[in-house]
């Protein structure tokens, strides 16, 4: 599809084709809202559901019976009437509700009587030592690479490390997929099971329980886990060592891939943009739209659904996304037909029984989410935790004021992979709460887009003052 075969108006935009973009997208097709669905990847399904119509992998045990529930999710969405536009990229969203898209290397600016943001997570940042090197990458982008075109790591020692549910169920589709997997570095602190252990109840009485204890066996009966406190990736041109802590003691082990990941956190960025509220979440150690019981925000017509809401998986995240759909259209359509909230709801609550038990357990080590001296933090811009550490001292009071200093957070990413690590940073050298040091000003585009694909906006009053404000 091209970006001139867009309407100009929609009843609803969703912004993301994981299951929150899916879900919510079919309810409100299907009750008679033009909807439109737009998600930059070649295929829908989001990270959870990733290549869910294209994957290499035929046999269905590798990714696991929670994977390939995301069929039954695309094929409704694909057979609602919903327009799912796949390869475009919004990076512009107002809070008149215009959105700017590029597909193909055109942009368009289109209108929006709702608009749902689904963008889903991120992987939290992992600052130490040597994480830029060639040879090392998160755990996300070799998962990515499993389900995008079936390729495990093979010929080469292999090391997975950080904390979280993903690093469990990682390792487990590795071995399952025949690749090779020398050693787990297990980076969960052991201080964590004291917050933790006042939601074990609700935890066992969750459907996370059984898959959990079930996950941890077969990765420990297959793969070499290791319990650490400090971690570094050594080399010069590439990754040559892993260098982990261990029992007060320091231990090196060669390696030619390390995989990093210490959880994920909602992908914040275009709700920003747009001038939605948000709020530091304590538990989950990130920033978090604030949103009612159907998912709007503080701006009138944007609602963020998913993992953009707030941590806690794909079945919690369809779930959202309908209930954001059906306020959607009571809004637009009273008198539109729309599935029963109350159900639902349920399943909502029945689904996110135990999560706390599961953030607070996996909550990442302050020295890895905190670094000190040389190693650095904004990877675009090259800037050091010495640099932003000294800054804040100097007086710099927050990411925005730190742009002017450093530049951090002013590359390609914009800021999503160093800006939970630089607000963490100013609140522990300034002695307050990553709430009152914020995050960074988000202004479009928040994507990269070419000089081009500007120049092929239609040449209206309104496309001119929406790249400019």
């Amino acid at each position: 599809m091209n970006a001139a075969d867009l309407a100009s108006t929609y009843d609803l935009v969703v912004i993301g084709g994981g299951p929150a973009g899916l879900a919510a997208a079919a309810v409100a097709a299907r009750a008679g809202l033009s909807t439109v669905l737009f998600d930059e990847n070649p295929g829908v399904g989001g990270q959870i559901y990733r290549a869910i119509a294209s994957t290499p992998l035929k046999d269905r045990a590798i990714l696991g019976d929670d994977y390939w529930a995301g069929e039954a999710l695309a094929a409704e969405a694909g057979a609602s009437g919903a327009l799912i536009v796949t390869g475009a990229t919004v990076w512009s969203l107002d809070p008149g509700l215009g959105v700017g898209v590029s597909i193909a290397g055109a942009a368009r600016l289109i209108q929006a009587r709702r608009i749902i943001i689904a963008t889903g997570s991120l992987e939290r940042p992992f600052p130490i030592d040597g994480w830029t090197l060639p040879g090392v990458m998160t755990a996300g982008a070799a998962q990515t690479a499993l389900k995008a075109q079936g390729l495990v790591p093979d010929g080469c020692t292999t090391v997975l490390a950080g904390t979280g549910p993903l690093l469990w169920l990682l390792a487990a589709q590795i071995v399952r997929a025949g690749g090779k997997l020398d050693m787990l570095l297990d980076a969960t602190p052991g201080a964590n099971w004291q917050r933790a252990a006042i939601h074990l109840p609700d935890f066992v009485l969750s459907p996370y329980f059984s898959k959990g204890m079930s996950l941890l066996q077969e990765v420990r009966g297959r793969v070499p886990v290791v319990r650490v406190d400090g971690l570094k990736a050594v080399g010069e041109d590439r990754l040559r060592e892993v260098v982990y802590r261990a029992k007060g003691r320091e231990h090196r082990l060669a390696a030619d891939l390390l995989l990093l990941h210490q959880g994920v956190v909602p992908n914040v960025n275009l709700a920003l943009a747009a001038g939605v509220t948000h709020r530091w979440n304590e538990r989950q150690l990130c920033f978090e739209p604030v949103v009612d019981a159907d998912f709007a925000t503080s701006v009138p017509g944007i609602a963020v659904a998913g993992d953009g809401a707030g941590i806690a998986g794909g079945a919690v995240a369809a779930e959202r996304g309908r209930l954001a759909a059906i306020a959607a259209v009571r809004a637009l359509d009273p008198s539109a037909r729309v599935p029963d909230a109350q159900p639902i709801r349920q399943r909502l609550q029945r689904e996110e029984r135990g999560r706390a038990f599961l953030d607070w357990l996996y909550r990442p080590h302050d020295a890895l989410r905190r670094p000190n001296g040389d190693t650095l933090v904004c990877r675009c811009e090259e800037v050091t935790a010495r640099q932003v550490r000294d800054t804040a001292r100097l007086g710099c009071e927050g990411p925005n004021q730190m742009k002017a200093f450093l530049r951090c957070g002013m590359g390609p990413c914009q800021g999503r992979l160093c800006g939970l690590t630089v607000t963490e940073l100013i609140a522990a050298e300034r002695g307050t709460t990553p709430e009152a040091v914020g995050y960074y000003r988000l202004r479009p585009p928040v994507k990269p887009i070419t000089l081009g694909e500007l120049a092929s906006l239609p040449k209206s009053e309104a496309e001119r003052k929406a790249v400019e404000r």
